[in-house]
């Protein structure tokens, strides 16, 4: 396996990063909070914010809390996740459109196949169930 993860030896959180969670978090919220007091009947009135200027608030504050996030620990080892699920994705042999498509094929009639014998299993336990009430 060509995996490079090395698991640190302090799993503990630093002040810092549970700092930089916050300070992640009350990033996020202050997007979301622009787009709620914004947009409400009393506030619209005082400011013209639109919603394409309350909507760049919240993308403002999910992209200025995810770069804080990843200045973390945590936020580190998600950079080497991706970086190495990327280098993973490369190897992958994918299919030819045609194999693609045969094999699509091939799941709808099996799914066909299998939903009919199911079908007739029912009916059957259904019938004899009736006939064995009836009785």
């Amino acid at each position: 396996m060509n995996s490079k993860i090395e698991h640190s030896k302090d799993n503990a959180s630093h002040g810092g990063d549970i700092v930089k969670y916050a300070a992640a978090t009350i990033l996020v919220l202050a997007g979301l909070f622009a787009w709620f007091w914004f947009g409400a009947p009393e506030h619209a009135s005082q400011s013209a914010w639109a919603g394409p200027l309350r909507g760049l608030a919240v993308v403002v504050g999910l992209v200025a809390g995810l770069g804080v996030f990843l200045l973390t620990g945590k936020g580190r080892d998600t950079r080497e996740f991706l970086s190495e699920s990327r280098f993973e994705l490369r190897k992958v042999v994918w299919p030819t459109r045609q194999e693609a498509i045969r094999m699509t094929w091939v799941v709808v009639v099996v799914v066909i196949i299998l939903s009919l014998l199911l079908g007739g299993f029912d009916f059957v336990i259904q019938k004899a169930t009736q006939w064995f009430l009836g009785r």
